[in-house]
């Protein structure tokens, strides 16, 4: 552990230096106009695996957005750690909202700031640096294979068909992954599991233009009154889903997962004023934890018709639209849950609109085992690296391609991500701590020794 604090801090300021200079690309892959930008970040991440010491490096042409792809192979007889990221990030909008430029990394009480910060630059590049530590102090134990995509913020979709087709190139014993967060640094965590996801956009349309609200309005049905009574009729007075059989494949915790799940250390005041709201919402009957982690959600993720400029236009708008995502667990799928939904929001449109659903992209729910060898060099790197043992969790986010990797590569997942959930994910002023970002370096050769060891 010595020779691994010691290579961190002789080098911290360069490992700093150089997640800015990736921070500071704007690879936004949801929008066509940062295409060169997302390009020219999956040339650098290339490079960088280069200079930390990969071998066979090589950004993979797909349909879509590359994949970066390196490896080291020391011994084919040891195991094999298969790296996956990603390194486009979410749109930044609304910029006003941030305190300092999005793509430009800001330091503030040792929180770096910046689009991507987290989720998921500054987590996957702990690994090319830690990866670089090994080669450097030359106490690489196990081959390492890295594949970062640039397409996970907007469904994976050709990331399958790489899988697919290279399943030679990508064996390996186990998935690591560092895209998901920890409890706090005085409580480490490794998740356990994740949600599933279903996404789609619903459309509500009334005439065919846009009228003059004084002159149709009460005679004329009004696409956003419709649709937002349609969303608000999905949730009951116990804010259950509406949806009919969207619970059928749901498997409930048993009372001692429940109150294994509920002994996390949790403050709900400290949760409320960190969010700045008076009370929670949610499920009834379930706490936080289980409402975050192991129940089913339906959520609005926008919303949008008729005039939203400056100052006002009296107008009953032709259109109103919605982007809605439902957060899934084991057993349910996301193919299931978009049928229902679609089935569902079309059964209650009144005859005075038009709607269409578009289903968006989706992915399956997949739980971890925590007995494997994988989990188990997981759970003493990190007691070896924060002096305490990690607790279990389920993640409320999604990555997809958890459940690809296992259908398609046989392979099991360890989530041993370093960020918090106050990290604002997706939202304006994005952060990860400086902190979490060299405790991640020091902890995953960890990883990669008892993963090793335990092997034998």
């Amino acid at each position: 552990m010595q020779h691994i604090k010691q290579y961190v801090n002789d080098n911290k300021q360069r490992l700093l230096d150089e997640l800015f200079e990736l921070l500071r690309f704007p690879s936004v892959s949801a929008d066509p106009k940062y295409k060169a930008d997302v390009l020219k970040t999956a040339d650098y991440v290339a490079q960088k695996l280069r200079d930390a010491g990969a071998d066979k490096v090589e950004v993979c042409p797909t349909a879509g957005y590359p994949i970066v792809y390196g490896e080291k192979i020391i011994d084919a007889s040891k195991p094999t750690v298969l790296v996956y990221g990603h390194y486009d990030v979410q749109p930044a909008d609304p910029l006003e909202l941030w305190k300092t430029p999005p793509f430009e990394p800001t330091v503030r009480d040792g929180k770096i700031y910046a689009r991507g910060a987290c989720d998921d630059k500054g987590q996957f590049y702990m690994h090319v640096k830690a990866f670089e530590l090994m080669m450097q102090t030359e106490t690489l134990p196990c081959n390492i294979k890295f594949m970062i995509e640039g397409e996970e913020e907007v469904g994976s979709s050709n990331l399958g068909i790489f899988v697919k087709e290279n399943k030679e190139r990508l064996k390996a014993d186990v998935v690591l992954i560092s895209d998901t967060s920890m409890i706090s640094m005085e409580n480490p965590s490794l998740e356990t599991g994740l949600r599933g996801l279903s996404y789609l956009e619903v459309e509500v349309t009334g005439p065919n233009r846009d009228l003059h609200s004084g002159v149709y309005g009460g005679a004329v049905a009004n696409p956003a009154t419709i649709l937002a009574k349609m969303i608000a009729s999905l949730h009951d007075e116990n804010n259950h889903i509406a949806i009919p059989g969207f619970y059928n494949d749901v498997i409930d915790l048993t009372p001692a997962e429940r109150t294994a799940l509920n002994n996390a250390p949790y403050n709900e005041e400290e949760y409320k004023k960190d969010l700045d709201v008076e009370e929670l919402w949610g499920e009834k009957g379930y706490t936080t934890f289980e409402r975050t982690g192991t129940r089913p959600t339906l959520e609005v993720n926008g919303i949008w018709g008729g005039y939203i400029g400056e100052g006002a236009k009296t107008v009953l708008p032709s259109k109103a639209s919605a982007k809605i995502s439902m957060r899934l667990v084991p057993n349910q799928t996301s193919e299931k849950i978009t049928e229902l939904f679609t089935k569902h929001f079309l059964s209650i449109a009144p005859k005075t609109v038009k709607v269409k659903v578009t289903p968006h992209h989706g992915g399956e729910p997949a739980v971890t085992p925590t007995d494997s060898i994988a989990y188990r060099a997981a759970q003493k790197a990190i007691a070896e690296s924060f002096g305490k043992d990690p607790i279990p969790t389920r993640g409320g986010g999604s990555i997809p391609i958890v459940a690809l990797f296992e259908a398609e590569l046989g392979l099991k997942t360890v989530l041993m991500g370093f960020g918090l959930d106050s990290d604002a994910l997706h939202s304006p002023n994005e952060k990860y701590d400086i902190y979490n970002y060299y405790k991640g370096i020091e902890t995953i050769p960890l990883f990669h020794k008892y993963f090793a060891q335990l092997s034998e």
